[in-house]
């Protein structure tokens, strides 16, 4: 299930008659007070996960810029023959 479908499903859960067209409104969402799960506070926030100090630490150490990577070329290893049914004696 995809992060959509999580949301999706937690705001059903929470009203059931709310979540028809596919889009939640999360400022109208109620929060939900639970423990952070990687530093262990309490908090009280919209959706389960980090809480917002740990999600901006988060952000600062590991996230970063996206860039290209360059591929190597393919390369066939050594023991293949590029044409070995072609060449395969009868």
């Amino acid at each position: 299930m995809d992060l959509l479908g999580i949301v999706l499903w937690m705001a059903w859960m929470r009203e059931p008659g709310a979540v028809t067209t596919g889009r939640i409104d999360l400022e109208a969402l109620e929060p939900l007070a639970f423990t952070c799960p990687r530093c262990a506070t309490a908090v009280s926030e919209v959706l389960y996960g980090p809480c917002t100090s740990c999600r901006a630490e988060l952000r600062a150490t590991v996230g970063g810029a996206s860039h290209a990577v360059e591929a190597a070329e393919y390369e066939p290893k050594m023991n293949v023959t590029p044409n070995a049914v072609a060449i395969k004696d009868e």
